[in-house]
């Protein structure tokens, strides 16, 4: 659906964060005097009104007969569809879009295909690779927009000047099946790893999974890029798409810490700065997307080198008071979580894990730790309780130390005390950060200040927007 379509058509907003501002700046940039309606929470009211916009109407409660007042809604991705008052009102009519969905509606071409745009999402890693594709892309001379959740909503870059020759685009679970919904068809999608995750915004795994695929499922990308190492992904079959494999050895591929293109040698990984052997292997990907664009990627293969990491996603800050503070706040799953231990292998480690509990199970998680213990563990957040009470059936005989923490401020101490000099304190929850941060950024920059590092230094994101 292209704004034009929500011209005489009855429409609200739900959600006032940077991507339902986004939206609503989008809707005002063609609809000066349009009548909108806002659903947002109490804090967000002032905030809205602030704007002194005559023909918007705030209001708090998005009841389901509230929404089925509308003929469009545009949600926040933040905000499930599948909630009970967004289903109830869909039975009765309201159509629910989000930023994403009219984005792409409006940079589709008559046949629905929106050219040399890559779109990457994924379990973990999705930032990442986003950004390196970005950055390798620029390295060839390319102008190339970098969005999506990475940290810039795409309604904010609606109609850049002059547009760039690439996009590269990173989409989360909630904006996956918004590409689907939009009627338009990326040029290159990219499947990173399908591992659980967002249970409590999805309902289930099974739709988790579902969701997380519709961008290739449903999105019927010109080429799919794909894991060949994932297990939901190599039965996948794309009637509509291109395939092209990554980790496989006709295609780019890691042999130990070496990349290779086929047979042939291509780098040592070891000195890119990509923390974890889980982001060099997703270099693979990336090499495979600009190749999917008809560029040559063996040139550019080298230019990983000058990349420069993301922050909150493995981020060393450096060593205060006998030790080294680790940023992984991105972490929200377990398998993130056992990824960053897996980085941290040869040191002495307390791994800070637990925050918003959405249900996902943990018995993975101890069972990798009973195998190959870190130093110890402090368990905090919501779900917290629940990860103490598997890890200390396990703890004793494992060899690790187990404590528990009232919030973040508490587990850096006790990970200190627990911990010789010289060792590391890696904050990777696992969790979301619901409820006691506003976001990840905000508990990653909480930590850097609880270590002794000023927080403004490490939390920008390099290479957001069009360059």
């Amino acid at each position: 659906m292209k704004l034009d379509a929500l011209a005489s058509l009855n429409v609200a907003l739900w959600g006032w964060g940077r991507e339902g501002r986004a939206a609503y700046r989008a809707l005002r940039s063609r609809f000066a005097d349009k009548p909108l309606a806002l659903f947002c929470g109490e804090a967000e009211v002032a905030d809205a009104n602030a704007l002194g916009d005559a023909h918007l109407r705030v209001q708090l409660d998005a009841s389901a007969a509230h929404l089925s007042a509308f003929d469009v809604v545009v949600k926040s991705p933040g905000i499930s569809p599948y909630k009970p008052e967004a289903l109830a009102a869909a039975k009765n009519g309201t159509r629910f879009i989000g930023g994403t969905a009219l984005w792409f509606a409006e940079h589709a071409d008559e046949n629905g295909r929106v050219a040399d745009c890559v779109c990457v999402t994924g379990t973990k890693g999705k930032s990442t690779t986003t950004a390196l594709l970005a950055h390798l892309l620029r390295a060839a001379g390319k102008r190339t927009g970098l969005a999506g959740n990475i940290g810039l909503p795409l309604l904010e870059v609606l109609n850049p000047q002059p547009a760039p020759e690439f996009w590269a685009i990173e989409l989360s679970s909630y904006q996956t099946r918004d590409v689907a919904h939009s009627g338009a068809h990326p040029d290159v999608a990219v499947v990173l790893n399908i591992f659980p995750e967002h249970l409590d915004w999805h309902g289930s795994q099974a739709r988790y999974v579902e969701d997380k695929l519709s961008l290739v499922t449903e999105g019927k990308p010109r080429i799919a890029v794909l894991n060949a190492q994932d297990p939901f992904l190599d039965k996948l079959d794309l009637p509509h798409s291109e395939i092209r494999w990554f980790n496989r050895d006709d295609g780019w591929h890691l042999r130990e810490d070496d990349l290779y293109r086929g047979d042939a040698l291509v780098l040592d990984t070891r000195a890119a700065p990509l923390p974890g052997r889980h982001n060099r292997g997703n270099l693979c990907a990336v090499l495979t997307a600009i190749e999917a664009l008809g560029l040559d990627a063996l040139p550019l293969a080298k230019r990983v080198l000058d990349f420069k990491p993301l922050p909150h996603r493995l981020q060393v800050l450096g060593e205060h008071d006998g030790c080294v503070f680790v940023n992984d706040s991105i972490s929200t799953t377990p398998h993130a979580t056992l990824a960053a231990l897996d980085v941290f292998a040869h040191e002495q480690v307390a791994v800070l894990v637990g925050g918003h509990d959405r249900g996902l199970p943990w018995e993975d998680f101890v069972a990798s730790v009973a195998k190959d213990p870190p130093c110890a563990i402090v368990t905090m957040g919501a779900n917290g309780p629940r990860i103490h009470a598997l890890l200390e059936e396990i703890g004793e005989a494992a060899g690790f130390q187990l404590a528990s923490a009232d919030d973040l401020a508490d587990a850096v101490a006790k990970a200190k005390s627990l911990l010789p000099a010289g060792g590391v304190i890696l904050l990777s929850p696992g969790a979301p950060s619901f409820g006691a941060y506003k976001d990840y950024v905000a508990r990653g920059r909480h930590f850097a200040e609880l270590g002794g590092f000023d927080p403004d230094s490490i939390s920008s994101i390099p290479g957001l927007g069009v360059a």
